[in-house]
């Protein structure tokens, strides 16, 4: 089990395992400083970039929290503040401990920033890198995935759902394969641990969207038969 430790500086909080890391410098939580010191190995763009950076011999992921939908048109990345465990990017932090802790395949945690701005808060998180993988979409979009895949990732989803894991953003960007054709579920922004509920077709519902969007963005045709096998699989993991 990992040893959070919470480092407190005027209004700035950072949440990391003290077991793995004897401190955290604040500067890590800036895509300046990687950008810098020249350590940004690449980059994905989405709301924002999303840097993978090399650190301490490993790869990182820093995602810094930013606003997507209505509320974007007023702020890009504050949030409004209701304590710091109810923080995104302290909640995110936590979950992904506690599901890597299970044995789950998720992205070990390194640390989580908060600084908190009178009523409101920025955040960002840093992960260690799923080395070696693609997303779901990217592996659609080059005709690589496989039966095979598809059963996998029933059964992954599967397995979260029975953890009683939900992840409000179940999207096949989300969805990472390794070299060694693993399943890996990544971005549990908003996720958390929920009683049984409708909560599990929706995860499913929003993968079924997920993919079908990017059958239409990239010409491709969507795969009825992959996506039969999925759910197949989905339903008969005991």
């Amino acid at each position: 089990m990992a040893d959070p430790r919470v480092d407190k500086t005027d209004m700035t909080f950072v949440l990391y395992d003290g077991d793995a890391l004897d401190q955290v410098d604040t500067n890590w939580f800036q895509e300046s400083y990687w950008r810098k010191h020249d350590l940004v190995l690449n980059e994905v763009l989405g709301r924002g970039p999303t840097l993978f950076v090399s650190q301490l011999d490993e790869v990182w992921v820093l995602r810094h929290y930013r606003r997507g939908g209505f509320m974007a048109r007023l702020t890009e990345d504050k949030y409004f503040w209701m304590g710091l465990e109810h923080t995104r990017a302290f909640r995110e932090w936590r979950l992904l401990r506690e599901l890597f802790d299970r044995n789950m395949p998720v992205p070990r945690p390194v640390a989580a920033y908060v600084s908190r701005e009178g009523l409101s808060y920025r955040a960002s998180l840093i992960t260690a890198c799923i080395q070696n993988s693609q997303s779901l979409a990217s592996m659609i979009s080059g005709g690589l995935v496989r039966e095979f895949h598809w059963q996998s990732i029933g059964n992954t989803l599967r397995c979260f759902h029975d953890e009683s894991v939900n992840h409000m953003d179940l999207n096949a960007h989300n969805i990472l394969i390794d070299e060694q054709q693993r399943i890996f579920i990544v971005d549990f922004d908003k996720g958390g641990f929920r009683r049984d509920g409708a909560w599990k077709k929706n995860n499913v519902d929003r993968l079924l969207r997920s993919l079908r969007k990017i059958s239409l963005e990239t010409g491709t045709i969507f795969d009825e038969d992959g996506w039969s096998c999925m759910l197949s699989s989905y339903h008969s993991t005991s």
